[in-house]
């Protein structure tokens, strides 16, 4: 049995994929769930050496599970496209996977890098996602259409990485709307999943209330500008959630137009 896997969801990522994958030529295997991508992100994957596996994209969370299963390493390595491993986390994970420990999960820090500098504040460092280093079969994703959540197969408790990768979360502002519009899509299907209800007054307050938290809470405004976008991407993604569950339980068809003729 292979000792470390390392997998990689994409989608349309042909300008991330090549070193993020390269960031893990040192893993036993590298799985690249790749969502039928309509560039050339598999076709660069696979040229690195990576094993590409197509799934049809219902959620982020069952589309994990489903790499989960391809990888046959008694390690996993979770990476997503806009991350890349260190030097510093390769031999913290190599020295992990090669001692008799106790511990079968890892959360591993991200450090992140938008508009030319190191985010230090605005709850992106040390920034955290699902464990993203753990022992094949000790934990599986909850099939949550976005922002997974995560079960863990085994009583031990967590530990934390001492070092951080890196991870690259916008190319541009351009990519910041996209994202905040396909996010606040996933949201909201998963808050009309959960039977939440909304209206205009609670998308706005609860964008709002992100903007807050990102902005001044989490000391964003001490990253400058880019802690300012980072904060205002929030609200726009949040207050989009909840407008469009508010508009998928609305009815707003517009009035009957019948036909007009001359009689």
């Amino acid at each position: 049995m292979m000792n470390i896997s390392a997998y990689i969801i994409a989608y349309n990522e042909e300008e991330k994929i090549r070193p993020a994958v390269n960031s893990v030529l040192w893993a036993d295997e590298i799985i690249v769930a790749d969502s039928y991508s309509t560039d050339n992100t598999a076709e660069i994957a696979a040229s690195l050496g990576a094993r590409v596996i197509q799934v049809p994209f219902d959620g982020f969370g069952n589309l994990r599970n489903t790499a989960i299963a391809a990888c046959q390493g008694k390690w996993i390595f979770s990476l997503d496209a806009d991350e890349r491993c260190t030097p510093e986390v390769r031999d913290e994970l190599l020295a992990i996977a090669g001692s008799p420990g106790v511990l079968n999960v890892f959360f591993v820090p991200r450090k992140n890098f938008f508009m030319g500098k190191w985010i230090k504040h605005s709850g992106f460092y040390p920034n955290y996602r699902q464990p993203q280093f753990f022992r094949n079969g000790a934990m599986r994703y909850k099939p949550d259409p976005v922002h997974e959540g995560y079960e863990l197969l085994t009583d031990i408790q967590p530990g934390y990485l001492e070092n951080a990768i890196w991870q690259f979360p916008f190319k541009n502002f351009d990519e910041i709307l996209h994202k905040a519009g396909k996010y606040s899509t996933l949201g909201a299907q998963r808050l009309a999943e959960e039977g939440v209800t909304a209206g205009m007054f609670k998308a706005l307050g609860h964008g709002l209330w992100s903007f807050i938290q990102h902005f001044f809470l989490k000391k964003g405004i001490l990253d400058g500008w880019a802690g300012f976008v980072i904060a205002l991407g929030n609200f726009e993604g949040t207050f989009y959630k909840y407008a469009k569950l508010h508009q998928e339980q609305s009815e707003w068809s517009p009035p009957p137009s019948p036909p007009l003729t001359r009689d």
